[in-house]
Formats: structure tokens, C-alpha cells, sequence
């Protein structure tokens, strides 16, 4: 689904790329670090660090961590 005109997609898209590489690159960690941080609150109490990789692993990227 896609609400956004293509005269703001565009409008959004240069001013991003307008930006250098460093501050996209901290954009993407920021965005990630923030992704984390709402799987992290979702996770039930009580998980062994391990469980607590396994559990992020999976939300994250869709399947089961190979450790």
C-alpha cells in the first residue's frame, strides 16, 4: 500500500539523498536501534540471554538464530 504522491515521494527522496553517506548511515543505526528497542519491550519477562537472542533474532530477520 502505498498513500504517499509521487510529488512527496520525490520531494522526500531528494532531501534524503541530499544528506551524505555518514548522515544516511546514522539514520539507519538510529532507525535499527529503535526497531530493537520495541522487540525488546515485547519480549516476555523472565528469558535467558540466549532465549533473548533467539527471540530477537527471529523478529528481526524472520527465522529461527543459528545458535
Amino acid at each position: 500500500m502505498n498513500d504517499t504522491s509521487p510529488e512527496i515521494a520525490k520531494l522526500v527522496r531528494q532531501k534524503l539523498m541530499a544528506r551524505s553517506g555518514a548522515e544516511r548511515f546514522v539514520m539507519g543505526t538510529r532507525m535499527f536501534d529503535a526497531a530493537r528497542a520495541v522487540v525488546m519491550a515485547s519480549l516476555p519477562n523472565g528469558l535467558s540471554p540466549d532465549d533473548i537472542k533467539r527471540q530477537l533474532f527471529k523478529r528481526l530477520y524472520g527465522w529461527a538464530a543459528p545458535f
